[in-house]
């Protein structure tokens, strides 16, 4: 949680340059969505304002969609120099088989993906360029932050649960050269996806599993995380949504378990390292099945004063990760420039335990799942709640560049 803040040399050593080098590559990033059309045409509108000089748009949607198509392709009438629409007609349906799908016909030599939810910054294809050039990487991870925090008690805890992944712990993955991908603001050049065959479409966790297939292959990741240039998202609109959502994850990261492409890590460390946190869902169960466990003992099992005692020494990593989390809010509020208010501190410390119950439940679900063969999708809702409604109006279109030809109908639906 607290690598990235070790020293003002380690903070300064995980963001973007602060003077970009001119761009040398073209992108082409891809944006999946199904039932998004509340939120997907104004993330189009945003990412064609990019003020990177070559890049492209592919924005994929089911063929049984016929609300995001119609919002997808009016994004595309407004910028029809920069975005293409792929339409999907496999069944069943699912990220990255739609990733695949756009994958065929995308022609810059770097490919991101990015949510259809997502807000991103106008410069960010600009100093991930740069990160490319500066470090002579396969993969740029950039940042990805939820945003309302105010929503309920648990938005608060997903919020921060963001904040340090992204703000510090994949920093440390990718130092130890073992690193699971985020699912959007990621950029992997061509010839590592084409050499990857894309996305494993059988995955719920394609994006973990792209990173430990890329790790194990000793591909260069780098990650750079700089407030301004965060994507923001919004947490799931239900505690429902949540725990399907939070299954889905933990499910995925038992499937690459299984896969076991973790096991051709080159050191020992690596692949112990990897064999913890892809067995975390497997923790995390066992916690939801102890917990039963322990009131039953503490109602009904008299034991010695010195083992009362010691049954509470794991208050203390607790407390401490108590205190680093109220810190992280603390530092949140700052640099988005957030009001955190003092119920937002009690609604940290009153969420702790319901929130790891929580996850706890996930965790049994998504191995019960498994062993069930239940490898289903379960989409995450969206609704905008991250979004200003001052910024949800469309942007004007982009003037065409002489370049950039718009793809023909063959194309399209190719």
């Amino acid at each position: 949680m607290l690598h990235a803040w070790r020293s003002a040399d380690d903070l300064r050593a995980t963001q973007f340059s602060s003077s970009p080098r001119a761009a040398r590559h073209r992108f082409t990033l891809l944006v999946p969505g199904r039932h998004e059309e509340e939120v997907m045409g104004q993330t189009l509108d945003r990412l064609a304002q990019q003020d990177h000089p070559d890049f492209e748009i592919i924005a994929i949607v089911g063929h049984d969609d016929p609300g995001t198509e119609l919002v997808v392709r009016e994004a595309a009438a407004r910028h029809p120099d920069l975005i293409r629409v792929v339409v999907d007609d496999s069944v069943p349906k699912n990220k990255p088989k739609a990733l695949n799908r756009a994958l065929q016909i995308a022609t810059g030599d770097i490919v991101g993906v990015f949510d259809a939810e997502d807000e991103v910054h106008p410069g960010l294809l600009t100093v991930v360029d740069s990160k490319f050039q500066e470090t002579g990487a396969d993969v740029v991870q950039g940042g990805v932050q939820l945003m309302n925090f105010e929503t309920s008690w648990w938005s608060l805890r997903n919020v921060l649960e963001y904040y340090f992944w992204f703000r510090s712990r994949l920093h440390f993955h990718a130092r130890s050269k073992f690193i699971p991908l985020g699912g959007n603001t990621v950029f992997v050049t061509r010839d590592r996806l084409e050499w990857s065959k894309g996305w494993d479409d059988q995955c719920l966790a394609e994006d973990c599993e792209l990173g430990v297939r890329l790790s194990s292959d000793g591909a260069k990741v780098v990650v750079a995380y700089n407030p301004e240039y965060v994507t923001r998202e919004e947490t799931p609109p239900t505690l429902k949504s949540l725990y399907k959502q939070r299954t889905r994850w933990n499910q995925g990261f038992l499937q690459v378990l299984g896969k076991g492409e973790w096991k051709k890590l080159p050191t020992l460390r690596q692949r112990m390292y990897a064999r913890y946190l892809l067995n975390m869902p497997f923790l995390q169960a066992a916690t939801g099945i102890l917990i039963p466990i322990s009131v039953a003992f503490i109602l009904l099992v008299k034991v010695p004063t010195i083992v009362a005692l010691i049954t509470f020494l794991p208050l203390v990593p607790t407390v401490i990760t108590l205190v680093a989390e109220a810190a992280g809010l603390t530092e949140f509020g700052r640099v988005y420039a957030k009001k955190v208010r003092i119920r937002d501190y009690v609604r940290l410390v009153l969420g702790l335990v319901p929130y790891q119950v929580f996850l706890a439940a996930a965790a049994v679900r998504s191995v019960i799942r498994q062993l069930r063969g239940d490898g289903s999708w379960e989409k995450t809702e969206h609704t905008g709640a991250h979004r200003d409604p001052a910024s949800t109006t469309s942007t004007p279109p982009r003037l065409a560049s002489p370049e950039l030809v718009p793809a023909t109908a063959s194309e399209v639906n190719r």
